[in-house]
């Protein structure tokens, strides 16, 4: 087990190793300290390996991650998981706007709250936040689903594709063309498979959520919703 101490290595040479990696390696979890919240920490990572990281981080933590499990023992910057493929990304503390941002796959798990513009243009990526998101959350998101146990700031899902987002607390207000929706028991199935696989193995109850999604108005301009655009 590796273990790096980013008060002494530089970020460089961490990721420098991480990605020199191959795929039959026997380093497969690595530990980082004193991470002080330096940006790009273990970025790009494609392969099936564990990096825990011992304190906060920067911008773009495990952004780009195929495969990887990123476990980040405090709170994350900017853009945590931007662009994620695959793996799995754990946010045991806040995290800073544009958590997940472009998305196109795996699971982002915050346990604290998230800021502006979570879920931002997602595109596959499945987010689970144990607190509250600020406002702009899902603005744009494509694909894929978020989960929020606690309150959403102004204009949730605001221009909304078909990602699925749903809310156990109060929703400030909805962004253009989102709508709450019905949440039947194909919904509730789901989103207890889901919850199972961020690791709430039946503590917490699906019907809880409220559901919202598009409302399929802004796909093809039309002059009476003009003012929605």
């Amino acid at each position: 087990m590796p273990d790096v101490d980013l008060g002494v290595t530089p970020l460089r040479e961490l990721n420098a190793a991480l990605h020199g990696l191959r795929p039959d390696t026997n380093e497969r979890h690595w530990v980082v300290t004193h991470p002080a919240g330096r940006h790009a920490i273990a970025a790009g990572l494609d392969l099936p390996i564990t990096v825990e990281i011992n304190g906060p981080v920067g911008y773009y933590c495990a952004g780009m991650n195929k495969l990887a499990t990123v476990l980040i023992r405090g709170n994350a910057g900017t853009g945590v998981a931007e662009n994620m493929m695959s793996g799995f990304v754990h946010v045991e503390g806040d995290a800073s706007q544009s958590a997940g941002a472009t998305g196109r796959g795996g699971l982002l798990r915050i346990d604290g709250n998230a800021s502006s513009r979570c879920g931002i243009s997602m595109k596959g990526i499945d987010i689970v936040v144990k607190g509250s998101v600020g406002h702009m959350t899902a603005f744009m998101a494509q694909a894929g689903t978020l989960v929020v146990f606690g309150d959403a700031g102004d204009a949730l899902g605001d221009s909304i594709y078909e990602a699925r987002l749903f809310v156990r607390g109060k929703v400030k207000s909805l962004g253009a063309d989102c709508v709450e929706k019905p949440i039947r028991d194909e919904h509730k199935q789901a989103l207890h498979a889901l919850l199972g696989r961020a690791g709430f193995n039946g503590e917490i109850d699906p019907s809880e959520f409220r559901r919202y999604g598009s409302a399929r108005r802004l796909y093809n301009f039309h002059v009476d919703h003009a003012g929605a655009y």
